[in-house]
């Protein structure tokens, strides 16, 4: 077991000043929450919740219109193309605390497509930033709407929000849906019936 132990090695792609100016305000939050952080299950935990934040917050430094364009083929397909059930993990900028998911993105090329991956990159870009659901929504739309200048984009978000289960209304079942609409998927009820129907 020692030997297997030895050979591990953790490897850290943080920002070293910025974990450390966190870990400083860590460390205070929870004296004033009645804490010691000297104790020993406390000693490293904000060095701990500094990185899950940095790593959390990650979107911040990512650019949405870069990522769908890396990948940017031309392309005369006209018809609905679905990225459906991406898994989304975000934190709600009033509670700062975490709403979990799955998002649903259509849209319908006008020349250009991106690659299926980099529509779920997208979501993941914006959902590791502090978020309101709604926001969050839009801002994946506005996004693809931007780089691929497609026909029309929709995208419904749903999610549990632990604000709402863990405190206050304390409503453990909620869900809140979302959605967002350009083009087609406005002009043409047929259109967002389709993409209705196919993320059910």
């Amino acid at each position: 077991m020692e030997e297997f132990a030895s050979n591990y090695k953790r490897e850290d792609c943080y920002n070293s000043e910025r974990i450390e100016q966190l870990m400083v305000h860590y460390r205070e939050i929870l004296r004033l929450l009645g804490e010691d952080p000297e104790r020993e299950g406390l000693i490293k935990t904000p060095e701990r919740v500094a990185k899950a934040m940095s790593f959390i917050t990650k979107g911040y430094a990512q650019d949405p219109i870069a990522i769908l364009r890396s990948a940017m083929f031309k392309e005369e397909y006209q018809q609905m193309v679905l990225v459906k059930d991406i898994e989304l993990f975000s934190v709600c900028e009033h509670h700062m605390l975490p709403f979990i998911g799955k998002a649903h993105v259509a849209y319908i090329p006008n020349g250009h497509i991106t690659g299926l991956s980099k529509i779920a990159r997208v979501v993941e870009c914006f959902a590791r930033r502090l978020q309101v659901q709604e926001r969050l929504t839009v801002q994946i739309r506005d996004s693809i709407q931007h780089a691929l200048n497609p026909l029309g984009v929709a995208v419904v978000i749903e999610a549990s929000h632990t604000c709402m289960q863990m405190r206050g209304v304390e409503k453990q079942r909620s869900v809140t849906t979302t959605s967002a609409f350009t083009g087609v998927f406005l002009s043409d009820p047929r259109t967002r019936d389709e993409f209705m129907q196919l993320i059910k």
